[in-house]
């Protein structure tokens, strides 16, 4: 066998047994987000980056083209923060966090997957802004932020989510007013209660961030 044919043979060997040469981009984001978190009750065992694609991991759903599109975690005692790597699930439709010990701020990567139908991230302890990127997840319904520590304003950039039906952002510490274009005409006042909000968005009175 000539020489090259041997590096050439011996580099495709590396590369199916290596996971530091994965092209796996999903199953590469995932084991990020694990090292990001403390996982008290090892439910994330199963994780194994050596793996050709997360598919056979626990919490994590795949499609028929192993495309992951299920991430649940709820109540699941982990903690730690979350990463821009999450940007990378491109298939990604339920991203389930909820009720967790989980901090820092919310990427705004987040904001590219686009087929994403529901993001549930509430009872944490996140805070810092609510990311404008989220009106680019067109395919949103569901959204809930509820009980953490949130602030800024609401984005009026999230008015342009039309198939949103879910929004609770309750019990943080947000301010300035509520949007009342869009879906936003159709939620309860319950979804925006304990926080330092002023009410409905009054136009051309008072700007949409005022008491921020």
């Amino acid at each position: 066998m000539a020489p090259r044919s041997i590096v050439s043979s011996f580099l495709t060997f590396l590369l199916c047994i290596s996971p530091a040469f994965s092209t796996n981009s999903e199953g590469n984001a995932l084991h990020a987000l694990r090292s990001r978190l403390n996982d008290a009750t090892n439910v994330l065992q199963s994780w194994d980056p050596t793996l050709v694609n997360p598919c056979t991991w626990f919490h994590v759903t795949c499609d028929s083209n192993n495309h992951v599109i299920r991430l649940d975690l709820g109540n699941s005692n982990i903690s730690g923060s979350l990463g821009p790597e999450l940007g990378e699930l491109k298939h990604l439709q339920y991203l389930e966090l909820y009720r967790n010990d989980l901090s820092g701020k919310i990427p705004k990567e987040l904001g590219k997957l686009k087929s994403l139908v529901s993001m549930d991230l509430y009872d944490n302890r996140f805070e810092g802004k609510i990311p404008k990127s989220f009106s680019k997840l067109k395919s949103l319904r569901f959204l809930r932020l509820n009980n953490n520590k949130l602030t800024g304003s609401i984005p009026r950039e999230l008015v342009s989510l039309s198939n949103l039906k879910v929004f609770d952002v309750s019990n943080n510490d947000l301010c300035g007013t509520i949007p009342v274009d869009g879906p936003f005409g159709t939620f309860s006042m319950e979804s925006f209660e304990n926080n330092r909000l002023n009410g409905p968005e009054l136009k051309g009175l008072v700007p949409y961030d005022f008491g921020c």
